[in-house]
Order: C-alpha cells, then sequence, then structure tokens
C-alpha cells in the first residue's frame, strides 16, 4: 500500500506539475475572453508571446477588458499572400467585405504595398487611427516616412513600420580560421569559392525580407558600376544587373543549401555545419549570446555588408473588414507607442521589458533612442539610424523586378543546384578555365531591359504559364552549367 501511495502521489505531481509552473498570464482563454483579435504573422513564437502578453496587459488597464490574441502563423510572407489572396476571393464570392483576420503583422514592405493596391490587393487595408491620434509619433523626430531609400509608411496610411531591421552577414569565427578566411564584410566575400559547401542561404521565395537581401546585392552592383568615372547610366545599370546575378551565383554555387526557416541559419553557423550565411540582425544577434564563450566573446557575429544594405522596416496593418476594428486599431497604437516600441530591444525583466526572452529588433521611432530607453536595451550600443553607411536603397532601379529576382534566384541556383555545385567543384580543381567559366555565368537570358522591369510571365497570376516560364529558364541554367562541367573537365 505504501508504495501504491508513492506512485499515486508520483503521478498527481507529473499531472499537476504544468499547472503548479505555469506564469501568470494576462491573455485571456478563448472562452472566457471579452474580445478576440486575429492576428496574421511571419513573426517568431518570441515576439508572438511578447507582444500579446503586453497588449493584454496594456488593453485590460486602458479599457477594463480581457483580450484574446489568436495568432495565424502559415509560414512566411509567401504563404500569407496566399491565405490572403484566397480569403478575399472567397469573401468576394459571397460578397463579404473581411476574411476574419484583424491584422497583418510583419514581414517585408513589399507585400504591404501588394495589399494595398487596388487593382492588386483590392484596396485590403483599412486606414490606421494612431496617425490622426498621434501625430507627434511621426516625423524626422519619430517615424520618417522615408529612410535609406526605404519607405516606414505610405501617403494613404493604411501600414506603417513597426521596428527596423537589416539584413546582412552572420559568420563563424573558428570556421573562417579553419577555411584560411578573413571576416566576411562585404556581399561579394560570400562568392570566394573556398566558402563552397560551407554558406547557408534562405529561400527568397518563401520570405520577403530574404528576397529584398538578394535585391539589395544586385542593386549594390549597379549603384557602384554607374558610380565608376564616365558611366553611361543605363549601360552601366545593364551592367552592374548582369554581375549581380553573376555574385548570386557565386553565392548559390558555395550554398550547403536552402532554408525556409531564417533562424536555421544563425544556428547551423554557430554550431559550425556552415561557415557563414545570409541574415537578418535580429537573428544574428540572438544567436551571438547563444554561442558565448566563457570570456564574453562569441565564436558567431554578425556584420552588415560594407555599402550593400539598407534599413528596413517591418510593418503592420488593420486588414479591410476586420471583425474587431476597435481593438485592431488599440493593437497598432500599443505598438507604436513607447511601450509597445521599447519592448523591441528591452532587456528581459526590465520596466517595458519581454518577460522571457530579449526580442533583439529595433524601435522605429526615432525618439526611442533616449540615454534612459538605451540603458535598458539589449543593443543599447546601436544607434541604427547613423550607422547605415553610404547605401541608399533606389526603387527605380529594381524595385519593379522584386518578385521576378525571388523567382529567378530559385530558378537560377535552387532548382538547379545540384548541376550548378558539380559543375563549380569541378571548375574550382580546373583552376577556372576561361572560358568554361565564361559559360558557367552567363547570364545574357536576364537581360536587364527585360528582366529588371519584371518578367511579365513569370509573375504571372497564371501558374501554368508562370511554371513553364520558370521550368523552360531552369532547364538553359541545368545545361548551362553540365556544358561547363564538360568544358572544364577537358582543361584539367
Amino acid at each position: 500500500m505504501k508504495r501504491i501511495g508513492i506512485i499515486v502521489g508520483l503521478l498527481a505531481v507529473i499531472v499537476l506539475l504544468p499547472v503548479l509552473l505555469r506564469k501568470e498570464t494576462a491573455t485571456a482563454n478563448p472562452g472566457d475572453a471579452d474580445d478576440r483579435l486575429v492576428i496574421i504573422t511571419p513573426h517568431n513564437e518570441s515576439i508572438r508571446n511578447e507582444y500579446g502578453e503586453a497588449f493584454a496587459t496594456w488593453w485590460k488597464e486602458k479599457s477594463g477588458r480581457s483580450v484574446y490574441v489568436d495568432w495565424r502563423t502559415p509560414g512566411g510572407t509567401a504563404e500569407i499572400r496566399k491565405v490572403l489572396d484566397s480569403g478575399f476571393a472567397a469573401a468576394q464570392e459571397r460578397g463579404a467585405e473581411g476574411i476574419g483576420i484583424d491584422i497583418f503583422f510583419g514581414g517585408g514592405d513589399y507585400e504591404f504595398k501588394t495589399q494595398d493596391k487596388p487593382k492588386v490587393g483590392a484596396g485590403r487595408l483599412a486606414k490606421l487611427e494612431v496617425f490622426d491620434k498621434h501625430p507627434e509619433w511621426f516625423g524626422e523626430n519619430g517615424v520618417p516616412q522615408f529612410f535609406s531609400g526605404e519607405q516606414y509608411y505610405n501617403d494613404e496610411r493604411t501600414w506603417v513600420a513597426a521596428c527596423l531591421s537589416q539584413f546582412g552577414i552572420c559568420y563563424n569565427e573558428d570556421g573562417l580560421k579553419r577555411l584560411g578566411l578573413e571576416a566576411p564584410q562585404t556581399w561579394s566575400d560570400l562568392g570566394d569559392a573556398r566558402y563552397a559547401g560551407y554558406l547557408a542561404l534562405a529561400d527568397p521565395s518563401k520570405s520577403g525580407s530574404v528576397a529584398r537581401a538578394f535585391e539589395l546585392l544586385i542593386q549594390q552592383q549597379m549603384q557602384e558600376a554607374m558610380a565608376e568615372p564616365g558611366a553611361d547610366p543605363q549601360k552601366a545599370a545593364a551592367e552592374g544587373w548582369k554581375r549581380g546575378w553573376q555574385l548570386i551565383m557565386r553565392l548559390c554555387a558555395n550554398a550547403r543549401y536552402f532554408t525556409d526557416s531564417a533562424s536555421k541559419i544563425p544556428q547551423d553557423v554557430g554550431q559550425g555545419d556552415s561557415v557563414a550565411g545570409m541574415c537578418v540582425d535580429f537573428y544574428g544577434r540572438s544567436y551571438s549570446d547563444e554561442w558565448k564563450r566563457a570570456d564574453g566573446s562569441s565564436r558567431l557575429q554578425w556584420v552588415a555588408p560594407s555599402g550593400g544594405s539598407s534599413l528596413s522596416g517591418d510593418p503592420i496593418a488593420v486588414m479591410r473588414g476586420a471583425q474587431n476594428p476597435e481593438v485592431a486599431q488599440a493593437f497598432i497604437e500599443f505598438v507604436m507607442s513607447e511601450p509597445g516600441q521599447v519592448l523591441w530591444n528591452a532587456k528581459p525583466g526590465t520596466k517595458m521589458g519581454p518577460i522571457s526572452k530579449a526580442l533583439r529588433r529595433m524601435p522605429v521611432r526615432r525618439d526611442m533612442y533616449t540615454p534612459d530607453h538605451r540603458a535598458i536595451f539589449t543593443d543599447g550600443d546601436h544607434l541604427p539610424y547613423e550607422e547605415t553607411g553610404a547605401f541608399v536603397y533606389r526603387p527605380e532601379l529594381t524595385g519593379k523586378a522584386f518578385r521576378t529576382i525571388r523567382n529567378l534566384v530559385r530558378v537560377v541556383g535552387i532548382d538547379s543546384h545540384e548541376e550548378m555545385k558539380s559543375s563549380w567543384k569541378v571548375l574550382r580543381d580546373a583552376n577556372f578555365p576561361p572560358e568554361a567559366t565564361a559559360v558557367f555565368f552567363d547570364v545574357s537570358v536576364l537581360d536587364y531591359a527585360v528582366m529588371g522591369q519584371g518578367d511579365l510571365l513569370m509573375d504571372s497570376k497564371d501558374a501554368l504559364e508562370a511554371a513553364k516560364r520558370a521550368s523552360a529558364l531552369g532547364a538553359k541554367f541545368r545545361a548551362q552549367y553540365q556544358r561547363a562541367e564538360a568544358m572544364a573537365r577537358e582543361n584539367r
């Protein structure tokens, strides 16, 4: 009987342990909440948990009502776009205005601009009340409309950047020493053939922010070509576009894989499974902390590529036909308020800070970078508005080709990756014979005059037409890589 009592007691502890360890939470259960807010987002679990909890507390104090935040996470912005497209198509058929989603939170500004276009997105975003309620939060001392060529809110005021992000390079110091490489400082550094099999990349067709990184890489090459003495602007732009694609081909040839998960890259680089990768700033800094040594240094570092990365905004918007527009507008107000902005970078446990884990994002409001706030920031020494370097994003150069770029990276480097890697290895072993190398890097089919304005077939809403175009281009590049490999073998 004593043994049975012990067993029963242990079972009771196992059953009750989750309840005993559960933290107090302001977020109500679905059935008990006074209000419900549905948010679709690509943001990670830490951001969802912290903002859901902080908003629930803020809303309770402001209105006296409880709220259940229902997070919907279908994947990256590409998957979110599909959900929104299908949802609004179905709503139109049944004569409804909304799709049961109140807020779109996070991702690059491209998707928000798309949702706001009457011809493309049928004007799917509602005007934000925060601009009228708190005009002092906007402008040069708050949220600027434009900075480093990037846009942080639109003229119609239907979306606004909630925080800042910058794409860059994460690298493993020990891995670099093993390969005899210096720390990368530019996108071009990642094209060094010694990175072959050790470079971690993400699939731009799955993520708008990753696609923007590839766009910036191309645009840097274009701007540098156009800045050369005596350069003809049009010819230089085309030449820079060509160089940009050839650099992307180098990176893809060096790639160990292409992941759908943005956090996998710094994790693998920190572990040493990869030596370097393209990585957004907050993931780079977060994983750098996780891989700290006893002396405080870290084998994982993150750097913004010199002259090749702008300061992007990560927007938020209220969807047209929101089920609970009052609470949705209040959520935007909270995110843009002082506590909502400080939460992005404050240390856990500090006033206005997160409960569990530092989010490592940077506030978009310029007036948040005060000495008092920076004293509790995890990255208090980082001043994004003062550290952007010389690069200014120019949408007129590549903006129309954004969707084409993200699709072409898949065609050029992902779908044909096995053929590309095989050819790259033989070219390296043969010391890159000129004729074979020229065949490998032939990008004449990606002519800037056509592709630079956006390829209509590649970007077609007709999935069959887009697939045919991608298949034809893919076959061309696979054959090209195989031919270059055969030529290089003859030269060995």
